[in-house]
C-alpha cells in the first residue's frame, strides 16, 4: 500500500471498474465500488469473487478471498431523481483517489467529475480510466483541473501489468506523481503520457498497426491470412492483425478509432472495420469477425498457414506504427523508453516498436513508409521529420551503432529460441519465445548449451545475465511438446535439462538471473542454477508440477531444498503454489527484489561490478562454495585452502595487492 492512500472510490462496476476495484482491494485498500443499481453491483461482486477464487487456486493470493471481499463496499451511485446519491457523496468525502470507469460518453463523465470535484476532499486525486476521451475535456467540468488525471488500465486490470498515466493540459505534477505511485502500489508498471493526445500511446500505435494491415487487404495488396501470417511468423507477434481485432472486439476498435479521428488523429480509415461493425460481426464475442468462432464468446485460435508468411514486407506492417512512435517522441508526448515499455506490456509485443525500428533499420522504415504512402494513397504515412533526421545523420539502428538506442560496442546474435547479446564485458542470454512465455523446448536447451560453451571461452565476457523476453522469465517446460512422448523420451529430456543447469552452475563465470513475470517449473529450475537471482516486484515463482500429476524434473527437488531448506522446499513443491517475489526474497530464493523498471539496470550494474573482480578468484569462489556444500566440512575446508593457495600463483593477486598499496583501482586480467 501507499501511505498517502487508504480509501479508493471506483465509479462504474463494469468489466474495467470491477477489475480495478478487485485489484485495489487485493492491494489492501478499502474500496467503494459504485454503480447505478444493485443488480449491476451484485454481478460485479460475483465476478470479483470468481476471479479471486481463480487466483487463490493458482496460489496468487496472500490472504483468503473473504478478507479481500470485505474491503469492497458496494455503493448505489444514483438516487431516485436520477442525480448522484448521498451514499456516493459520503464515499467521495472519504476518498483519497476516485477512479472513474463509466461508459465512454463525455457528458456523463463531465457530470460525474463536477460532482466529485464538489464533494471529494481537497487531497483526493480524480482519475479517469478513459481510453479515448481527452483528459482536458473531462477536467473542464471541475474547479480544480490540476487534480484530474488519466489512469488508463488495460483489460483485464488484475492481470495486465501496464497503466498509462496521462496529463491533461492543467493536470498538476502532484497528481501525476501521486497517481503513478498509487498504480505502482497495485503492482503495475507505469508510463507517463505528457500531452493529452487522442489514444495516448498504446491505442495510437495499435491503431496504425491494425489500420495498415486492413488497408493492405482492402487495396488487395495481400490477403487476411498473408497479413496475419507475416505478423505472427515473421515479426513474432502474439497475434495477427485481424486475429487481434477479433479477439479485442472489432466494435471496440472501431469506436475508439472513431473517437480518436474526431479529435485530430490523422488517418485514412480502412472501410473493412466499418463493414464488420455495421454487420455486427464483432469477432470472438459474436462468433464471427474476420474469422469464425464455433462458440460465440469463446476464443479459439485461427489456423494461420505459416507458408503464407513473408508474402509482404514485414516492415510494411511495422513502419506506420514506428512513424506514430516517432511523432510521439518528437512532440514530447512520451519518451522512447516509455513508448517501448507500453508496447511490450500493453500489446505483449516481443520488442518495443522503436526497438523493432532499430532492428530493421530506420532507413528501411522510411522507404517502407514512402512505398505505402503511394501504394495506399495515404498522406498520413508521410515519414515523420524525426525519422528523416535520423537517416540524414546515419543513425539507422543496430547496423550503424546508433538509432533510437545506442548500440556502439554491442554484438547481437539471434538464434531460433534465444538472443545472445554481448555488451563487453557482460553477455546477455535472452530466452526468446515471448508468445509462449518463454516455455522451454528441446531446441532451447540445445541452444542454451551451445551458447554457454561459446561464452565460457570468450575472454571478452566476464559475467553473464540470463533473462526472458516479453512478459515472463519462463513459465516452465513446454509440455505441449511432450503430449505423445514415452517415459524414455521424457527421461532423456529431463537429463538434458539437468545437464544444461549443471553447465550454468559450473560455468567459470558468474551468472546472474533477472526474473520478471513468471518463473515456474522448469523456468525456476533454470533460474536456480544461476549464482545470483534478482527479481522484479511483479515476479511469481513456483514449482507447480504437482498440480499436473508429476514432479520437478530439472533439479527442483534437489536445488530448491539446498537454497531454502528442506521443509520450505517440500511446502513449495507439494502444494504447487506460486509465491510472490517478496516472499521469495524472505526465504532466500532470490537475492534481491526491485521495481520492474529497475530490473535490467540492477542486473547490469551487478554484472559490471562482478566483471571488475579477478576472474580466476571468482571461478574458484564458485567452485569452493558449490562443491564444498556437497561434502563434509573438513573436505570443504581442504578444498578452500587448496584453491586459496593456488591463487597466489596468479598475476591478479600481485595486481590486487599492488593496487591496494598504491590506493588505486585494480585492473584484473584473469591471469
Amino acid at each position: 500500500m501507499n501511505a498517502r492512500f487508504e480509501n479508493v472510490v471506483v465509479v462504474g462496476a463494469g468489466t474495467m471498474g470491477h477489475g480495478i476495484a478487485e485489484l485495489a482491494a487485493m492491494s489492501g485498500y478499502t474500496v467503494y465500488l459504485a454503480d447505478v443499481n444493485e443488480e449491476i453491483l451484485r454481478n460485479a461482486m460475483s465476478r470479483i469473487k470468481w476471479s479471486l477464487e481463480k487466483l487463490r487456486d493458482k496460489g496468487r493470493l496472500g490472504e483468503d478471498v473473504e478478507s479481500i471481499l470485505a474491503r469492497i463496499r458496494p455503493v448505489i451511485s444514483v438516487g431516485g431523481g436520477g442525480e448522484f446519491s448521498e451514499d456516493l457523496k459520503k464515499a467521495l468525502e472519504k476518498a483519497d483517489i476516485m477512479i472513474e470507469a463509466i461508459p465512454e460518453v463525455l457528458e456523463l463523465k463531465q457530470k460525474l467529475f463536477a460532482f466529485a470535484d464538489r464533494n471529494a476532499s481537497g487531497r483526493a486525486i480524480l482519475a479517469t480510466n478513459t481510453s479515448s476521451l481527452p483528459i482536458t475535456e473531462i477536467a473542464s467540468a471541475t474547479e480544480k483541473p490540476e487534480r484530474v488525471v488519466g489512469m488508463h488500465f488495460f483489460n483485464p486490470p488484475v492481470l495486465m501489468p501496464l497503466v498509462e498515466i496521462i496529463r491533461g493540459e492543467k493536470t498538476g505534477d502532484d497528481a501525476v506523481k501521486a497517481s503513478s505511485e498509487f498504480a505502482k502500489s497495485l503492482g503495475k508498471q507505469v508510463v507517463v503520457v505528457n500531452k493529452d493526445v487522442p489514444g495516448f500511446i498504446v491505442n495510437r500505435i495499435l491503431g496504425r498497426f491494425l489500420n495498415t494491415g486492413c488497408l493492405l487487404v482492402e487495396e488487395k495488396v495481400a490477403s487476411i491470412e498473408e497479413i496475419d501470417a507475416t505478423a505472427v511468423y515473421e515479426l513474432g507477434l502474439p497475434m495477427g492483425v485481424f486475429e487481434l481485432a477479433d479477439y479485442s472486439g472489432i466494435d471496440v476498435f472501431y469506436l475508439v478509432f472513431e473517437a480518436m479521428s474526431k479529435r485530430g488523429f490523422s488517418v485514412r480509415p480502412c472501410g473493412l472495420f466499418k463493414e464488420k461493425y455495421e454487420a455486427k460481426e464483432y469477432g470472438v464475442k459474436s462468433g464471427r469477425g474476420f474469422y469464425t468462432y464455433p462458440e460465440p464468446g469463446k476464443y479459439s485460435k485461427p489456423a494461420i498457414d505459416k507458408g503464407k508468411a513473408g508474402k509482404i514486407e514485414p516492415a510494411w506492417l511495422l513502419a506506420p506504427a514506428v512513424n506514430e512512435a516517432a511523432w510521439l517522441v518528437r512532440n514530447g508526448v512520451a519518451t522512447v523508453e516509455d513508448i517501448d515499455k507500453a508496447v511490450k506490456l500493453g500489446l505483449n509485443w516481443p520488442r518495443g516498436v522503436l526497438e523493432f525500428a532499430d532492428d530493421y533499420g530506420i532507413d528501411t522504415i522510411v522507404s517502407s513508409l514512402e512505398e505505402l504512402k503511394e501504394k495506399l494513397n495515404n498522406g498520413s504515412l508521410e515519414p515523420d521529420p524525426l525519422l528523416r533526421e535520423k537517416v540524414e545523420r546515419k543513425e539507422l539502428g543496430r547496423k550503424s551503432g546508433r538509432g533510437f538506442y545506442n548500440y556502439e560496442g554491442i554484438e547481437e546474435r539471434r538464434l531460433e529460441t534465444l538472443i545472445l547479446r554481448i555488451e563487453k564485458p557482460v553477455a546477455w542470454i535472452i530466452l526468446n519465445r515471448p508468445n509462449k512465455l518463454n516455455s522451454i523446448t528441446p531446441k532451447m536447451l540445445e541452444e542454451l548449451s551451445q551458447t554457454l560453451e561459446i561464452l565460457e571461452e570468450d575472454e571478452r565476457v566476464r559475467s553473464i545475465i540470463i533473462r526472458g523476453a516479453g512478459r515472463a522469465f519462463s513459465a516452465g517446460a513446454d509440455i505441449t511438446s511432450f503430449t505423445a512422448a514415452n517415459p524414455i523420451e521424457i527421461l532423456k529430456f529431463s537429463r538434458k535439462f539437468q545437464e544444461v543447469t549443471m553447465k550454468i552452475q559450473r560455468l567459470a563465470k558468474p551468472v546472474i538471473v533477472a526474473i520478471h513475470g513468471y518463473a515456474l517449473g522448469g523456468g525456476l529450475e533454470l533460474a536456480m542454477s544461476g549464482d545470483i537471482r534478482i527479481a522484479s516486484e511483479d515476479a511469481m515463482l513456483g514449482q507447480p508440477e504437482i498440480n499436473l500429476g508429476f514432479i520437478p524434473g530439472a533439479g527442483g527437488t534437489q536445488r530448491l531444498p539446498r537454497i531454502v531448506g528442506v521443509a520450505k522446499a517440500k511446502e513449495i513443491i507439494m502444494t504447487g503454489d506460486m509465491i510472490p517475489a517478496k516472499e521469495a526474497e524472505r526465504i532466500g530464493l532470490v537475492n534481491k527484489v526491485v521495481a520492474p523498471e529497475r530490473l535490467e539496470g540492477e542486473a547490469r550494474n551487478l554484472a559490471l561490478k562482478l566483471a571488475e573482480k579477478p576472474p580466476i578468484a571468482l571461478a574458484y569462489a564458485k567452485l569452493a562454495i558449490d562443491r564444498g556444500i556437497e561434502t563434509s566440512l573438513e573436505n570443504g575446508l581442504l578444498l578452500e585452502a587448496t584453491l586459496f593457495s593456488l591463487l597466489f600463483n596468479t598475476e591478479d593477486v600481485i595486481e590486487g595487492v599492488t593496487a591496494f598499496m598504491e590506493k588505486r583501482k585494480p585492473k584484473f586480467k584473469g591471469k
